[in-house]
């Protein structure tokens, strides 16, 4: 390995100045200008939003789900997306907002004399905030706490509901309505019931890693659609403009740069075959920080010249200890056929 920030093999400390650690790519991963839909998934965002229904996105993991809601809110200039990250024990109530009881029981009782205003108790989550935002800002003012910020003129956003699938089959029947006509009541605040201003009302997007656990009901209310795993020639040009905007300098079209990448990509479907016996196949993420990473450590012109460093960060793409074993037995397989 060309760099060595730890060696296990030092007297004493070293002064972390001295190591020269570079600065991590991983904002420029996430960075949404990046991301690049095809046209089918360009299509169904569009209809999603013309008939205002949600948009559920489903495919394997690391196929670009969740990153999607983060460009369309950047591209719409929406700010970030509000996001709800599903849990197994998530509730209905939950997307829209949390209720602290056992907090507000304890302020009544060491503070007996004082009256808590419930509202103070109450924390928004994503969709929940959308609908506020939706609206002008004193519609809904005397059921804000304190810290909500709520200023400005009504604003519409990007909602984004990760992993719908980890929740109870119950979930998504539990907010079909309120999902499909933008309102949620507060049992803690004498029932109020809050919606949002149909002109603003919130962009939602649902992702799921599969379909099968959804109802039937709930998916009639989306707009549905799946990212199939990139092909090779369309997995090629996801990484090369990746690696054209995080790493400008790199003449990606040069013969050296070619033949790198033609490489990784094939060695990576190599991977990614069932025949091979891997639990979990690598995704286009992991690709992506494997690439980047081989170009980062290697003094070579063609970092596949060199099997040490390819064996060595294999784990960047396979994330178990059988996986580990396959998964290097793979690489030199692979290289002794290219050879």
């Amino acid at each position: 390995m060309p760099f060595q920030f730890f060696t296990g093999k030092r007297d004493e400390p070293i002064n972390i100045d001295q190591l020269n650690i570079p600065i991590p790519h991983f904002k420029e991963r996430e960075d949404p200008k990046l991301y690049h839909a095809d046209e089918g998934l360009i299509n169904a965002v569009n209809i999603s939003i013309f008939l205002g229904l949600p948009l559920l996105i489903t495919g394997e993991p690391g196929t670009g789900k969740t990153q999607l809601a983060y460009r369309v809110a950047w591209e719409m200039n929406l700010g970030s997306p509000l996001k709800f990250e599903t849990k197994s024990t998530s509730t209905s109530k939950d997307l829209f907002y949390y209720y602290d009881t056992l907090a507000r029981f304890q302020s009544f009782q060491t503070n007996k004399e004082e009256r808590y205003d419930a509202k103070e108790y109450i924390t928004y989550n994503a969709l929940g905030e959308a609908i506020i935002k939706a609206n002008d800002p004193s519609v809904f003012s005397h059921i804000l706490p304190k810290d909500f910020d709520n200023k400005g003129a009504p604003k519409k956003s990007v909602v984004l509901i990760d992993e719908i699938d980890k929740a109870t089959r119950d979930f998504p029947n539990d907010i079909l309505n309120e999902i499909e006509k933008l309102y949620f009541k507060i049992p803690e605040l004498n029932n109020i019931k809050v919606s949002a201003d149909i002109e603003m009302s919130p962009i939602v997007i649902i992702t799921s890693n599969s379909e099968k656990h959804l109802p039937d009901a709930f998916l009639r209310r989306c707009v549905f659609y799946h990212i199939e795993f990139p092909e090779p020639n369309r997995l090629l040009n996801i990484v090369e403009n990746r690696l054209q905007e995080i790493y400008p300098e790199i003449e990606i079209t040069s013969d050296d740069n070619k033949s790198f990448l033609h490489d990784a990509i094939d060695l990576f479907f190599e991977l990614r075959n069932s025949d091979q016996g891997l639990r979990k196949k690598p995704s286009t993420g992991e690709l992506l920080v494997w690439i980047e990473t081989l170009y980062s450590v290697s003094d070579r012109l063609n970092p596949f010249e060199d099997i040490d460093l390819l064996t060595s960060s294999i784990s960047t793409l396979v994330k178990s200890v059988d996986d580990l074993e396959i998964g290097k037995e793979v690489v030199l397989e692979w290289k002794e056929k290219k050879s």
